[in-house]
């Protein structure tokens, strides 16, 4: 049987440890750091020759630093003799990019794809990847690809942690739809999805589309919460229309600036999102999930 090792980049280090105690396997060490000039240097520093290797590295936040480090390591390890190397990238940055809306655009999604693959990865993981107008990731991938969701323990987190009273779950626009429906599923719950209808040239009314909220407790699921905008915005339609306690749940909380004190400041009760970008909501902690897609790799 194939020996399987793990490393965590820069990005991931702390879940790369989550995720091979789940395995019940160590990290294979790894040292990277940065030159004066700002050169990125990497050295792994056990053998990897005939062995499989997971490298875990999110792309948040400073996406073009931990992408470039993920090349770096996958191309160190093909050269060093790895059987295979399995990639699993939990935020996948530049995927919103998927088309070319303005003339001389770059496509940045499918650039990002091709070099990914181009540099050694065999196979991908990826969790909740912002997808607009493809149904799968493995459409986009020509090596096997599989997109995992942290919704479920998301979920399940609020559903052990809170107590909702006749909850309903909202999805902030069509795009998040889908997590809308799993999360409905594990609460039990109906689930709707806000629309926006527009009124005249520089009016727009957004509602809930079939369902009333009003005195009932409202989870909102989305994948995404960057500067917060579509959060606030939502919460406080939510509370123009009558829900009680909102909770909102995403999957990678990228938080920047004070979008949190702004998401809270608008009435939600509490935000909650996973560990697939380190916050200060990550309470949730996708090593379950990827441990169990990688197990079912082997």
């Amino acid at each position: 049987m194939v020996q399987l090792l793990l490393i965590g980049g820069s990005a991931s280090d702390v879940l790369a440890l989550k995720v091979a105690r789940e395995l019940g396997i160590g990290v294979t060490k790894l040292q990277a750091k940065k030159f004066p000039d700002g050169e990125k240097y990497v050295r792994i520093l056990d053998d990897v020759k005939g062995k499989d290797v997971v490298v875990i590295q999110s792309m948040y936040r400073t996406p073009d630093e931990h992408l470039f480090e993920y090349f770096l390591l996958v191309k160190a390890l093909k050269d060093l003799g790895a059987r295979k190397v399995i990639g699993v990238i939990p935020y996948f940055a530049y995927a919103r990019q998927d088309r070319r809306f303005n003339p001389g655009e770059a496509i940045s999604f499918q650039t990002v794809t091709r070099l990914i693959e181009n540099v050694g990865t065999d196979e991908l993981l990826t969790i909740d990847t912002h997808l607009h107008r493809v149904d799968d990731i493995s459409e986009v991938f020509k090596i096997p690809a599989q997109n995992l969701s942290a919704v479920p323990p998301l979920t399940s987190y609020v559903k052990q942690n809170f107590k909702l009273d006749h909850p309903i779950v909202i999805a902030p626009d069509e795009e998040a739809e889908q997590w809308a429906k799993i999360a409905s599923d594990i609460l039990g719950s109906e689930y709707d999805v806000l629309e926006k209808i527009r009124l005249g040239p520089d009016k727009v009314e957004i509602k809930t589309r079939l369902l009333s909220v009003r005195d009932r407790d409202v989870v909102i699921v989305d994948d995404i919460i960057s500067t917060g905008g579509t959060m606030v915005e939502t919460v406080k339609i939510l509370k123009h229309y009558g829900a009680n306690k909102i909770i909102a749940v995403c999957s990678h909380p990228l938080l920047v600036g004070d979008s949190l004190a702004r998401i809270l400041d608008a009435g939600a009760e509490a935000l909650i999102g996973s560990d697939t970008v380190p916050s200060p909501v990550s309470f949730v902690s996708v090593a379950p999930v990827i441990a169990q897609a990688l197990k079912g790799m082997l």
